[in-house]
């Protein structure tokens, strides 16, 4: 097919561009004004629209809700209102900064960092560095003016952590920190205007409004200390009270619900790590105590920040309160794990029980959706444990998890149970007491039939309440296969293969992460030599010859049995059957110490007499006896190296 699409005039194709985008463009937030129809980020005053060739200049005919396109554009609205023309982009550029505006973000950026360094260097202090609200502050301004102002003595003892928070998200302040105190002693403001006074009314005036925002911190600060400085378990307890009726979700309880697996979780997983069980049970009980305080409760980015600090205002020891802010880590891909044993049990605790409790009532991610960002979590425990080098075997914590929340979804279940059968109990002994029984039978048989299927039902939540869960409990089996898809994304920079970690993890039990990790080096280095590579074609040649015979068999017949030397005709045979005795026992024991580069060598002794088997060796003989020993002895050969990995998963 030949298709002819004529051209069209530059302009005109520009001007529909510029119309569509305009008109279509997808702000988050948007607006109409006057009488026109168009949503737009900000009223619409003007349209600067040209083409340039070797003509000149000239105005691309584009209409807006009225506003016709020109040369002209105006810069900064106070410093320079007046309007100008422009002849090219360059042109554009360098007329708007004339005009006290600076068109390129990343330029902006680069000098309100730049001024607030060299303002709190003058002063002996540091700028807090925060990228997000620097690039946030630069699309706030056109013509940034920096200035560094105080922050009030009254404020000076306040954490550095509230005082950072209560600058940035209310005032869009950057924090100045004495390096000699690491207290927050300073702000630096970016103004949009030179002002006449230097700017001493712009930072007195935001000074008065920076200290009325601190007052409500100190008054929050305050607040809390009052109830839990000095009381030990007895304050923070007062202070966690509202997690009783604070719900985590419907399904799973309340905060204080959680709070109770998590610390059961966290004391089992002490002994894992060499923590104090009863230190970890402890953290783990005070770690989400602070989402009750009146502080989070401003600022719920304080979370964790705050507990570390009411944990040490009343008392408790430094592994408890060091918890309290670690076990949330790590948050991003660049986050710091947690390192300290009691940190680390909470941080593994709160992780395990977020995965269970969603799986256990089929809240799982799909696709691009994960609500709870359970992905997050699981990655969180897959770096902890390998950046920790922890060495424990994961199923048990998981059965144990899974059963704590089943238990407490088929409590909130068994409650909502015992209600329903109270609320159906009333209305039946009220219908039937009253002189319109007969008009309502066939509401009566519709609630005692109800009454029936929910008595039905206790039994058999109380039946699961009492079942014991096995390794091969399926919410374990997809959690586990859920943790190596994240160990896939944790070790990707590495340079480690998603294919070779799924052919050490298909063989069942790799639960110990660690563990698998070294097999996973250890199955790439190998895989990447000349032994490896072609040892991995030999296993796939005799994997395939078994397969398709097997198929031809309509599956009736396995080659699975023991394969006899007796029947060797060939000294090939009888060396592949020689190498194989050798190197069975040599694979199994170095697995069994652990010694997966002992592993490789001894199965990398097996290439030659492979690669001479099948140079020499027709596998298909006349003589059914010696052909069905050779797929046997090929199977071997499939066993033998499946003591390793699954090699089908690996590509290529």
């Amino acid at each position: 097919a030949v298709i002819e699409r004529p051209g069209r005039a530059a302009a005109e194709v520009v001007a529909e561009a510029v119309a569509g985008t305009v008109r279509n463009f997808p702000w988050p937030k948007s607006m109409r004004w006057g009488e026109g129809s168009l949503r737009w980020v900000r009223p619409l005053h003007a349209i600067l629209c040209i083409l340039t060739d070797e003509h000149g200049v000239a105005v691309v005919p584009v209409e807006i809700e009225g506003v016709a396109a020109a040369d002209l554009t105006r810069g900064h609205r106070f410093m320079a209102p007046d309007a100008f023309r422009v002849t090219g982009f360059e042109d554009y550029a360098e007329k708007l900064k004339a005009a006290k505006v600076i068109l390129d973000p990343e330029e902006r950026a680069a000098r309100i960092e730049h001024d607030a360094k060299q303002l709190a260097f003058a002063q002996g202090m540091e700028v807090v560095e925060d990228k997000g609200l620097l690039m946030e502050v630069a699309g706030l301004v056109e013509w940034p003016v920096t200035m560094i102002g105080d922050i009030g003595e009254a404020f000076l003892d306040l954490p550095p952590e509230v005082l950072q928070v209560s600058m940035k998200e209310h005032q869009k302040f950057f924090s100045v920190r004495n390096p000699g105190t690491g207290r927050i002693e300073k702000f630096v403001t970016v103004a949009n205007i030179e002002a006449s006074d230097g700017g001493k009314q712009i930072l007195a005036g935001n000074r008065r409004v920076l200290a009325a925002r601190l007052d409500n911190g100190r008054f929050f600060w305050d607040s809390d200390l009052r109830v839990v400085s000095g009381r030990g378990m007895e304050g923070i307890a007062e202070m966690a009270k509202p997690l009783e009726d604070m719900v985590f979700h419907a399904k799973l309880g309340t905060q204080l619900d959680r709070l109770d697996r998590i610390a059961k979780l966290a004391g089992a997983l002490a002994s894992e790590i060499d923590a104090d069980a009863g230190l970890a049970e402890q953290a783990a009980r005070v770690a989400k105590a602070d989402l009750a305080s009146e502080m989070v409760f401003e600022f719920p980015e304080l979370q964790g920040v705050m507990g570390r600090y009411y944990a040490r205002a009343a008392g408790l020891p430094d592994e408890v309160a060091e918890a309290s802010e670690a076990h949330y880590r790590p948050i991003g891909p660049n986050d710091n794990v947690p390192t300290e044993p009691v940190s680390v049990a909470v941080a593994l605790a709160d992780k395990i029980d977020m995965l269970t409790g969603f799986w256990a009532i089929g809240e799982k991610p799909t696709g691009s959706k994960d609500p709870f960002a359970l992905r997050r979590a699981a990655l969180g425990v897959v770096r902890t444990i390998l950046a920790n080098e922890i060495r424990m075997s994961l199923t048990p914590f998981l059965l144990r998890s899974t059963a704590e929340c089943r238990n407490d979804v088929l409590s909130l279940e068994l409650q909502a149970v015992n209600l329903e059968q109270s609320e159906i109990a009333h209305v039946l002994a009220r219908v039937r007491r009253g002189p319109e029984e007969q008009a309502e039978a066939e509401r009566v048989e519709r609630l005692e039939q109800r009454e029936a299927e929910l008595k039905e039902r206790v039994g058999e939540i109380l039946d699961l309440m009492e079942t014991d869960y096995q390794p091969n409990t399926p919410d374990v089996v997809s959690l586990l296969a859920f943790f190596a898809d994240r160990l896939k994304v944790a070790l990707r920079d590495q340079g480690i293969r998603h294919d070779v970690i799924q052919a050490c993890f298909d063989l069942g039990g790799q639960d110990d992460l660690v563990l698998l990790v070294e097999r996973v080096r250890a199955l790439q280095k190998f895989l990447a030599t000349e032994d490896g590579a072609n040892l991995l074609t030999g296993y796939r040649r005799a994997a395939n010859i078994v397969e398709i015979e097997e198929r031809k068999e309509g599956g009736v017949i396995e080659y699975s049995g023991e394969p006899d030397p007796k029947f060797a005709e060939l000294d090939e045979e009888r060396a592949l059957f020689a190498a194989l005795d050798a190197a069975e026992p040599a694979i199994a024991d170095a697995l069994a110490r652990e010694d997966f580069a002992a592993a490789m060598a001894a199965m990398a002794k097996l290439r030659p007499v492979i690669d001479a088997f099948f140079e020499r060796v027709t596998v298909n003989a006349e003589n059914q006896i010696v052909r069905r020993n050779r797929l046997c002895l090929l199977n071997r050969i499939r066993q033998a190296m499946r003591q390793v990995a699954v090699w089908e998963a690996i590509e290529g």
